[in-house]
């Protein structure tokens, strides 16, 4: 693919834009020669004004999503999208959530433009788990482990039951919990479903990927042994 179309694909701007910068000579190779918007070439072997470019079609990043931002390129208020390079809004194909965590919700959000890997993470028959530490209300009452893993709950309007679970008691009001689904808002409506009500709410894995160190707020792409691991 020549490089225009590769550039102006990453979000760096219209193809006319993007054609600007050749003109200007903004573009060049690890050497510091000039390239054309008609070369081909590796992404990775191209700079703009010095740096390297964005991490090329294929992307996958893990973001630790703070509280207060919202899984989406459209709605108001503060958007996922604000944590990452402006550029990555505007990338071809589309960099997308894989699943969704709420505005209320922290924690680990694996983003994409690989549509493949994208249903392969959420689809149940992979069973994918993911592990949520919830904040709760009031004490647990002792039998919501036995509950969630009898593959029995039904959740409100909902005509299916959940897929068996896993819960952890860390102490009377904080729970580990292990699901393998994505339903809507499914932690919480599972707790509601035995009278209690999740105050805080965080994913801290997904597979055998954690956020490790990684700070509120910030994200990092991940490389071919990251993506092994959420299927280990």
């Amino acid at each position: 693919m020549k490089l225009l179309r590769v550039i102006a694909n990453l979000g760096y701007g219209s193809r006319k834009h993007v054609q600007q910068m050749f003109r200007e000579g903004r573009l060049t190779d690890a050497t510091g020669d000039v390239l054309y918007a008609d070369d081909v070439r590796d992404p990775r072997d191209v700079r703009l004004d010095g740096e390297p470019l964005d991490p090329p079609q294929g992307l996958i990043l893990m973001l630790n999503k703070p509280v207060g931002y919202t899984c989406s390129t459209k709605d108001a208020g503060r958007l996922v999208y604000d944590l990452l390079p402006s550029r990555f809004r505007a990338r071809d194909p589309v960099l997308s959530t894989v699943g969704r965590l709420d505005r209320d919700t922290s924690g680990l959000l694996l983003m994409t433009d690989d549509g493949t890997l994208l249903h392969r993470i959420i689809s149940p028959k992979h069973h994918v788990p993911k592990v949520y530490e919830a904040t709760l209300a009031r004490d647990l009452r002792g039998d919501e482990a036995a509950i969630f893993a009898s593959g029995t709950l039904m959740l409100e309007n909902e005509t299916t039951p959940l897929a068996p679970a896993t819960l952890d008691v860390v102490d009377p009001r904080h729970a580990r919990l292990t699901i393998t689904e994505g339903r809507y808002h499914q932690v919480r409506r599972m707790f509601a479903a035995v009278g209690n009500h999740v105050e805080a709410l965080h994913r801290s894995r997904v597979g055998g990927l954690d956020l490790d160190a990684l700070p509120s707020g910030e994200w990092r792409a991940l490389d071919e042994g990251d993506v092994a691991r959420i299927f280990d």
